[in-house]
């Protein structure tokens, strides 16, 4: 394939640890990072399941060694944090040696210290640094500054797709000339907003989510930041490749504010497009990195799709949500670091808590740790508004 899209470092921090290793361990024993709400003090801590990273806000800031004064909220916390792994993990000494851009997601933004300092604005002047600090491409241009990247940043908020449409639109700024490397990913911090949102929407679990069975009841909302290094054939030459990023497709069914549609139109017309973008058959696809909300609407529809793209030869799939939580913006690069992982290690993650099939579809996912030879992924995030995107990570 033309143009090559390489994948040369990557870095995450989430429920399941503050970096790669961490995470590829805790996904090869099958341990969930799924608990109790600990560093946020709400009324619903007791009824629901939280994907939470154990690290406080002054844990994170020593490992960022921030001066006393910033104003970093979470959400930029987190991103921080792993975008510097992917950059060490890319080995990159030199951020200038090419055009290199940054291109990061979040639904969140700053959301996380303004609602703990917004009743104290007028009256403690100390606390108005976080009002800079609230609007979503704030942590966009705190992750630049730590990476030394000025040659281009943006930032995307489609909702659940979020970071996969960065992780789309590095790709193609990349085939396009207008960058050599490009940081993409997505950060999103756990706040009361979120957690209340979800809440008033019926969409929170009481127990551990199940992605994809017959009595799946809701899904775990989670915190994380990761982030992927894409780099030019001509920028990575000489260095080692992880993956490669050879297909993505993006499509809005505009069906619903916050549901999918039956026939899971926007999620078909997404993986249609990626397999085109990455010119192979759905025959080629081992195995499918899931969106997997563990919320029947979504499960249902992304079964739908799935059958539609595969027909009766549906590869191995399975969701990660219930390792990690739902992480909203982060979703997408958390699961495509997720997926260069299984590739590299030539293995399936399981779908946890998985108990009984769906009536309707009656599709099982991998419910164990499955070793087998893995070429070709594909990574599904889909969001509310119907704006649905699928990636295809490839070995060669």
């Amino acid at each position: 394939m033309p143009n090559k899209i390489a994948i040369t470092g990557l870095g995450i921090i989430s429920a399941l640890g503050q970096t790669v290793l961490a995470n590829k361990e805790a996904l090869l024993q099958s341990k969930s990072g799924i608990g109790n709400l600990q560093h946020i003090d709400s009324i619903h801590a007791n009824n629901i399941k939280v994907g939470e990273v154990a690290l406080s806000n002054p844990e994170l800031e020593a490992k960022l060694k921030l001066p006393l004064h910033h104003n970093f909220t979470r959400t930029a916390l987190l991103g921080g944090v792993a975008a510097l792994e992917a950059i060490k993990n890319a080995e990159i000494d030199s951020i200038s040696s090419f055009k290199t851009g940054l291109i990061s997601a979040t639904t969140v933004g700053g959301m996380d210290a303004t609602e703990i300092h917004f009743n104290r604005f007028t009256t403690q002047p100390e606390t108005q640094k976080y009002i800079a600090s609230h609007h979503a491409a704030d942590s966009t241009q705190k992750i630049a500054a730590l990476l030394g990247i000025t040659d281009f940043t943006t930032t995307i908020s489609t909702a659940c797709s979020s970071a996969a449409n960065a992780i789309m639109l590095g790709a193609r700024m990349i085939k396009a000339g207008k960058l050599d490397r490009v940081v993409v990913g997505g950060t999103d911090a756990l706040s009361k907003f979120t957690i209340n949102g979800f809440k008033s929407l019926l969409l929170l679990s009481e127990t551990h989510c199940k992605p994809f069975d017959a009595n799946r009841n809701g899904l775990n909302l989670g915190e994380a930041a990761a982030y992927l290094v894409l780099e030019s054939e001509d920028a990575a030459k000489g260095k080692k490749v992880l993956a490669y990023l050879s297909g993505y497709g993006n499509a809005n069914d505009a069906h619903h504010q916050t549901a999918s549609s039956a026939t899971g139109e926007g999620a078909f017309l997404a993986m249609q497009n990626a397999l085109r973008t990455a010119s192979i058959k759905p025959s080629k696809i081992e195995y499918v990195n899931a969106h997997g909300t563990a919320t029947l609407n979504n499960d249902l529809s992304e079964s739908v799709a799935l059958q539609r793209i595969f027909g009766n030869n549906i590869p191995a799939f399975s969701a990660t949500k219930a390792f990690t939580g739902h992480t909203l913006a982060a979703a997408g690069a958390v699961e495509a670091v997720f997926s260069v992982l299984a590739l590299q290690e030539n293995c399936i993650f399981p779908n946890l808590n998985f108990e009984q099939e769906m009536p309707e579809t009656q599709l099982k996912p991998v419910t164990v740790l499955q070793k087998k030879e893995i070429n070709y992924i594909l990574s599904n995030s889909f969001g509310f508004g119907g704006n649905c995107t699928s990636l295809v990570f490839s070995k060669i």
